[in-house]
C-alpha cells in the first residue's frame, strides 16, 4: 500500500578531503536523524570528500575509500531503519562520477545517479545512463545533484512518471557570489510547484571562519510543498538537520503528468523523453 505519509529530512553540514572523518561526522548526524524519526535523510553533493575538485587529489584518489565508508553507511541504515541519500563518488571503467550513493532503510545500496550536468569539474564525467526513480521507504524518489537544478527535464520526467519527492544535493556557489542567490532560491521551488511534488535540499552551509574556503556554500538547504510553499529551511551558516513531516497525497505530480498527456505541441517531445526513466523497486 502506499504511504500516507513521511518525514524527511536534510543535513546541512561542512565536510573535508579526508573520507574516513567525514563518514565518521555522517553517521553521528544518522544517529540524530533516527532520533528526530526521520525516515528518508540526505546529504549534500559531495559529502564524502568534501566536494574536492582538485585534480591531484582524484589522482590520488582510491575507490576503496568510498565502498569502506558506504559500508559503514549501509550499516547504519540496515541498523536503524532510515534510507540514506548521501554525496559520493563511484567509477566506471577508469572514469570518476560526482555521484549520490542511494540506499534505503534495510541498508541495500539501491541505486547511483551519477550527476548529468557538470558545472565545470574536470575530474569526472557526465551521467549519460537512465534517470532513476528509487523507491526509498515505501515512497518513488528522484534526483539532482547541483547544476542538474538548472535543467528542469531531469524533475519532470520522474515526476510525470509517479516520482513524489525530488532530493537535490548541492555545494553551490558561496555567500559571496551573491548575485546567484535569488537564482539558487527560486529554482528548487520551481521544480516542486511545476511539478507537483516535495523537493528535499541538502546543500552545504557557509564556512564561518574562511568565507572563500573549498567545499563550502551558502546554505539555505530546505524541503518544499509541491504547491511552492517553504515548510522549513536553514540559514547560511548553521549545520544542521532541517527536516519535515510531509503528506505524500499532495505530491500527486499533476503538472507533470498533465504535460506529457494532454494533446499540445509538446507531447511526442515528453512521451520520447519518457524512456529515459528507469524505475527501481
Amino acid at each position: 500500500m502506499p504511504k500516507d505519509k513521511i518525514k524527511v529530512g536534510a543535513c546541512q553540514i561542512l565536510t573535508t578531503e579526508n573520507v574516513y572523518q567525514n563518514t565518521k561526522r555522517l553517521l553521528e548526524k544518522i544517529s540524530e536523524a533516527v532520533k528526530q524519526e526521520i525516515e528518508i535523510l540526505s546529504f549534500p553533493e559531495g559529502a564524502l570528500f568534501g566536494y574536492c575538485c582538485d585534480a591531484d587529489y582524484w589522482n590520488n584518489a582510491r575507490l576503496e575509500w568510498f565502498e569502506d565508508a558506504e559500508s559503514y553507511i549501509s550499516t547504519a541504515c540496515r541498523e536503524n531503519n532510515i534510507a540514506v541519500v548521501v554525496g559520493s563518488a563511484h567509477k566506471e571503467g577508469e572514469n570518476w562520477l560526482n555521484s549520490l550513493a542511494i540506499f534505503d532503510n534495510d541498508g541495500v545500496l539501491k541505486y547511483r545517479y551519477g550527476k548529468t550536468f557538470l558545472a565545470g569539474e574536470k575530474w569526472c564525467i557526465n551521467n549519460k545512463g537512465t534517470l532513476p526513480i528509487v523507491n526509498l521507504a515505501g515512497v518513488d524518489c528522484c534526483f539532482l545533484i547541483c547544476h542538474d537544478i538548472r535543467y528542469p527535464e531531469l524533475v519532470r520526467l520522474p515526476s510525470a512518471m509517479g516520482a513524489q519527492i525530488c532530493f537535490f544535493c548541492s555545494c553551490e556557489s558561496g555567500l559571496t557570489s551573491e548575485y546567484k542567490l535569488s537564482a539558487y532560491r527560486a529554482m528548487p521551488i520551481s521544480r516542486a510547484t511545476e511539478n507537483g511534488i516535495y523537493l528535499v535540499m541538502a546543500n552545504t552551509p557557509a564556512n564561518r571562519e574562511d568565507i572563500n574556503a573549498p567545499g563550502s556554500s551558502h546554505g539555505n538547504s530546505k524541503i518544499v510543498h509541491p504547491d511552492g510553499n517553504v515548510l522549513a529551511e536553514s540559514g547560511f551558516f548553521t549545520e544542521e538537520i532541517v527536516s519535515a513531516g510531509i503528506d505524500l497525497s499532495k505530491a500527486d505530480g499533476w503538472v507533470a503528468k498533465r504535460a506529457v498527456s494532454e494533446d499540445t505541441i509538446l507531447h511526442n517531445w515528453l512521451r520520447q523523453g519518457l524512456k529515459l526513466v528507469v524505475k527501481v523497486p
